[in-house]
């Protein structure tokens, strides 16, 4: 019945950095499933024909095929791996390009905090909602952008992926980000406010430092609940089990 104390951010990796733009059909696809992509050989080791494969909105009660399609659109592009399109990454300190999925999963057995950092409108498009659920299955503890399509902002704080905004004119590429720096957040703690000011603390690997200043988007009181709860489904069943 008693939430659990708020996790700190710290020591994180950029999972992906993403330009503007980035719509929830780029997080999560709803098109064909390609043999070779993480979900893809997921199905084929369960036994499933290629021809059999059919699409992700058609599997997207299947959490297994989800996870694994989340950032896996064909034509994303994530800026830590110039040039490529698809849900590719470079997993760090050892800067081996892999899957997104499977980074994510190797990160996890690492027992390290994921983020997401990216542009503006981040999550246009339809209000998805694997978007949000398998960005927080995949491990991402945050996601900050230059600003944020309103919905999508929403269901992330429901599935307690934390929305950060940068200030204006701060992106990731004026901060010179490439993917091999780790993050840590200042300032979250169970007194947090709706829209605080925190800080982003960037290493980089060189060992030098820099903070900056990044505005919480979790936009409510409400929202600040959901979020020490663990997301709005815990939030929802505590209140109902406090009424029995």
């Amino acid at each position: 019945m008693k939430p659990s104390p708020v996790r700190a951010i710290t020591a994180a990796r950029a999972l992906a950095i993403f330009g503007d733009s980035v719509t929830t059909d780029h997080i999560s696809p709803a098109g064909s499933i390609k043999a070779t992509s993480p979900a893809g050989v997921y199905l084929v080791q369960q036994g499933v024909p290629v021809e059999d494969f059919n699409s992700y909105g058609a599997r997207r009660g299947n959490d297994r095929v989800m996870v694994r399609g989340t950032f896996a659109n064909v034509r994303i592009k994530n800026l830590m791996v110039p040039g490529v399109e698809g849900g590719v990454t470079m997993h760090q300190p050892d800067n081996t390009r892999m899957s997104i999925y499977d980074a994510a999963m190797k990160y996890k057995e690492e027992n390290v905090n994921l983020i997401v950092l990216a542009g503006q409108e981040y999550g246009t498009g339809s209000s998805r909602d694997w978007a949000a659920k398998g960005t927080a299955l995949l491990g991402a503890r945050a996601v900050i952008a230059q600003s944020f399509e309103r919905i999508h902002r929403s269901n992330l704080v429901g599935m307690v992926v934390f929305p950060l905004q940068f200030e204006e004119g701060t992106t990731a590429q004026t901060l010179g980000l490439d993917g091999t720096e780790s993050f840590d957040l200042v300032g979250l703690s169970e007194t947090m406010k709706p829209q605080q000011t925190m800080t982003l603390r960037i290493q980089r690997k060189d060992g030098s430092t820099k903070d900056v200043p990044v505005r919480s988007r979790i936009d409510t009181p409400i929202e600040v609940e959901y979020y020490k709860h663990g997301g709005i489904l815990p939030y929802v069943l505590r209140q109902l089990l406090a009424q029995a």
